[in-house]
């Protein structure tokens, strides 16, 4: 009788972890959604003028050919 008290106390326990590790994990996971967030929020302008300066770098390049 108690071995079965004690396996039942081991279940019981058992599926306690599991719930507070999968809460624990959901917790996590959208602390790190709503920290990335921000990050993708503003979308900067790209820098035009790298590719102007590289068009002009490959047109010199290729009328000195």
């Amino acid at each position: 009788m108690i071995a079965m008290l004690h396996f039942a106390m081991l279940v019981i326990t058992t599926m306690f972890a599991t719930a507070a590790a999968v809460a624990l994990q959901w917790l996590f996971l959208q602390v790190a959604y709503v920290m990335m967030q921000p990050a993708t929020a503003r979308r900067l302008s790209a820098h035009t003028q790298l590719a102007r300066g590289t068009a002009q770098l490959a047109r010199a390049f290729v009328s000195n050919r």
